[in-house]
């Protein structure tokens, strides 16, 4: 097994689903920067997080900006759509960390994402064949 351990900002607020045997699902984006100044690049990890953490109250806090820690074992998802090629990186997610301050009020401000019961994942390229935002949350 191996394990990828980074901190970032997250890219848009979680998203809970549920699988077609009914697991829940949280999904969020998390923007990892490398380098500095003129040289600085961000690199995007599509996370998953799976179970019991992904049901309770923690998705209610994973929301645009928020910095995370993340620990978890990663994969390079790659498909083909209209015949272009695309890969995106993938963690599946075992530990996160909050790491900064939220205020409340970012928090109550915004209404929870319910999960919702008529999407159903069924595959690996159901969840690649979705779009990560392409502003910076910082």
């Amino acid at each position: 097994m191996n394990v990828f351990t980074f901190t970032g900002n997250l890219g848009r607020d979680c998203e809970r689903k549920t699988t077609g045997s009914g697991l829940t699902l949280c999904e969020f984006s998390v923007g990892i920067t490398t380098g500095y100044g003129d040289k600085a690049k961000t690199t995007w990890a599509k996370c998953s997080l799976f179970g019991k953490k992904a049901e309770g109250k923690l998705p209610e806090y994973l929301v645009k900006g928020q910095k995370v820690c993340v620990s978890g074992e990663m994969s390079l998802d790659e498909w083909e759509k209209d015949g272009q090629k695309y890969s995106a990186l993938k963690v599946n997610v075992n530990s996160i960390d909050l790491i900064g301050n939220i205020s409340p009020q970012q928090v109550s401000n915004k209404p929870a994402k319910p999960i919702n019961p008529h999407k159903v994942i069924h595959s690996a390229a159901d969840l690649a064949a979705e779009n990560f935002e392409s502003d910076l949350p910082f």
